[in-house]
């Protein structure tokens, strides 16, 4: 497998989880978003989404983060991400695309730069209106998570959802939004990032990461 991703990519980041702990062997091929290498056309003949990550497998290029790691899961099903019970899997569906529907969309690098470029806002601005979009979703999942009175991990072990809530929790922390009110996300922010796979999948750990060249 080769995965062409960001750093800081939170989809990148998402399948970089996803890919340690399923414990597959991969090759990371970076792609420079910054310079908009992604819109290229050698990149877009593959991914007319212009996006990453991309996901070369058997022989495929597979575009699209959620649909890239419900991929996985049914292809790997060892060390599965997804519980075995229909109603847990529905719980961890129903957080992961809480964050990936509400949360990635309105957060991203072509947003930002939107903001930025075509409406003359600040970085402080910006970062006014990106925490506010964050309170949004996450206020309501850390209630959620305190209805089903979570542990270390959703479940027994980390999976579907905190392979999206980490990336997430990760650039919401660079804009300095405030977890203080949110136990039960940095609980299970900090017994992620105590576990190996998650140290391997972190930005601080990528070739591409500028402080790593």
């Amino acid at each position: 497998m080769r995965l062409h991703g960001y750093y800081r990519s939170s989809t990148s980041y998402r399948l970089r989880i996803a890919l340690e702990l399923k414990g597959l062997e991969y090759e990371y091929v970076p792609v420079n978003l910054l310079t908009a290498e992604q819109k290229g056309e050698a990149f877009t003949s593959r991914n007319p989404f212009g996006s990453v990550p991309l996901l070369e497998a058997d022989g495929k290029d597979r575009v699209q983060s959620m649909a890239q790691i419900e991929w996985l899961d049914e292809a790997y099903p060892d060390k599965p991400l997804l519980p075995s019970d229909i109603e847990d899997r529905y719980v961890a569906r129903e957080l992961a695309y809480a964050i990936a529907t509400e949360l990635h969309a309105p957060l991203n690098l072509p947003v930002l730069k939107y903001l930025a470029n075509e409406y003359g806002k600040s970085q402080d601005e910006i970062a006014v209106w990106y925490r506010h979009c964050l309170a949004r979703t996450l206020d309501p999942l850390e209630a959620r998570l305190a209805q089903l009175g979570t542990g270390d991990f959703l479940f027994d072990t980390p999976g579907f959802f905190e392979v999206c809530l980490l990336p997430q929790v990760y650039n919401a922390r660079r804009f300095e939004y405030d977890f203080s009110d949110k136990p039960h996300i940095e609980r299970i922010e900090a017994a992620c990032l105590a576990l190996p796979e998650f140290q391997r999948a972190h930005p601080d750990a990528q070739p591409d990461n500028p402080e790593n060249q």
